[in-house]
């Protein structure tokens, strides 16, 4: 596992997917993993065919929480949709009202004050934090931790989502972004909290690293299992840490220079082996990487509105067009697709969800595995069914 990468890996010089089938000895086994399975991360379902404890062919099963969250999308105004937007990812809600209010200011043009943009970094590097340290703690859940490193990331999880309730009264659902910039503006004694809170997260990103990254069990039951090679990954449209533990250097930040991204100093850490081991520690890196650009954010923060003054909030109606909105959210690429047909509804309204995306290698990566990694690959990818199903 590399630490930092510039350069992607030679894709061609990695062989395709081995076909696995049954030595013909024995009967297959056929079992289905859910709806109700505690590691599933929601409501889903695998379908998985067994020759022993060998994986030979899995199919994922969703649909049970199917929302129409964009049939919605296009009987709504563009305003009434950003609250709905707060329930794909509803641990990363922020970040979902971000990707969602940059689709509609690039169909109407919409400037965003500098203070906003700051500010949308800010709530947006916070959320990735929150998220990883999740993530990390339930895979460490999932292979049989009694719950410790878990408690570990939901300690620091408070702390953040205390700032998200103090800023736009809600802890998860937050529904804070506009079009133009930002709901309310952040008060001293909030950037103060920020401060403070960010100030202790490296000794949490340490102390969590150092009882992790050499365990002895955590090593065994990841390194080499669950591997997407990159040229599978890049073809596939997998995104986010996924992608890049399989060592492709692509980040949406480093790539569009979204918002104010540009100005920040921030590495971009890449995998070796593109198995759960760096699936692990690439979000690991991401954390400390993202504290890098909290500082950076807060120590420039300007003053200023926070929002345009020119931005529309009533009888708003972008002319006729279509714009395609996206961001690195903690999963990967977040994306919104959006027509406007010169009516206050958006005439056609499509989410590109990261966590839908990076499902569909999942059998690919289970091939050949024994059953009781399954849970773990599947851990891994980091999902959220609000997302996949919507």
């Amino acid at each position: 596992m590399s630490s930092f990468g510039i350069k992607n890996e030679k894709l061609a010089g990695w062989n395709r997917p081995p076909v696995f089938e049954s030595d013909g000895e024995g009967e297959l086994l056929e079992v289905a993993m859910g709806p109700h399975h505690p590691s599933t991360h929601g409501v889903f379902r695998m379908d998985v065919v067994l020759d022993g404890e060998r994986v030979i062919k899995l199919k994922p099963v969703f649909g049970y929480l199917h929302r129409n969250h964009e049939q919605l999308g296009q009987t709504q105004s563009y305003l009434a949709n950003m609250p709905y937007t707060d329930r794909l990812d509803y641990f990363c809600s922020l970040t979902n009202n971000w990707a969602y209010a940059l689709a509609v200011e690039k169909l109407v043009g919409q400037e965003v004050p500098e203070r906003a943009e700051y500010l949308r970094v800010i709530l947006a590097e916070l959320t990735r934090v929150q998220n990883h340290a999740s993530t990390i703690g339930f895979l460490l859940q999932e292979m049989g931790a009694s719950g410790t490193p878990l408690m570990y990331a939901f300690r620091e999880r408070e702390k953040i989502l205390d700032l998200f309730e103090s800023l736009t009264g809600s802890r998860m659902m937050c529904n804070y972004m506009r079009f133009g910039g930002c709901r309310v503006d952040a008060s001293p004694a909030w950037i103060e909290a920020t401060r403070k809170v960010v100030a202790g997260l490296p000794a949490f990103v340490d102390e969590f690293e150092r009882f992790l990254m050499t365990n002895e069990i955590l090593m065994a039951r990841c390194q080499g299992i669950g591997v997407l090679r990159p040229d599978l990954a890049v073809n596939s449209g997998i995104s986010g840490p996924m992608l890049r533990a399989s060592g492709v250097n692509y980040d949406i930040r480093k790539v569009d220079h979204y918002g104010i991204y540009d100005r920040f100093k921030f590495r971009v850490p890449l995998g070796d082996h593109g198995d759960i081991y760096d699936r692990y520690m690439v979000r690991m890196l991401e954390m400390r990487e993202s504290i890098s650009i909290l500082n950076q954010a807060l120590k420039d923060l300007p003053a200023g509105p926070v929002m345009d003054p020119k931005a529309k909030i009533r009888n708003f109606r972008p002319k006729a067009g279509e714009s395609y909105g996206r961001i690195e959210a903690p999963k990967g690429e977040l994306g919104f697709y959006l027509i406007s047909d010169g009516s206050p509804n958006p005439y056609r309204y499509r989410v590109r969800p990261p966590s839908f995306i990076n499902l569909t290698v999942l059998e690919d990566m289970c091939l050949g595995s024994n059953v009781a990694d399954v849970v773990l690959i599947f851990g891994s990818v980091d999902i959220v069914l609000g997302e996949v199903d919507r």
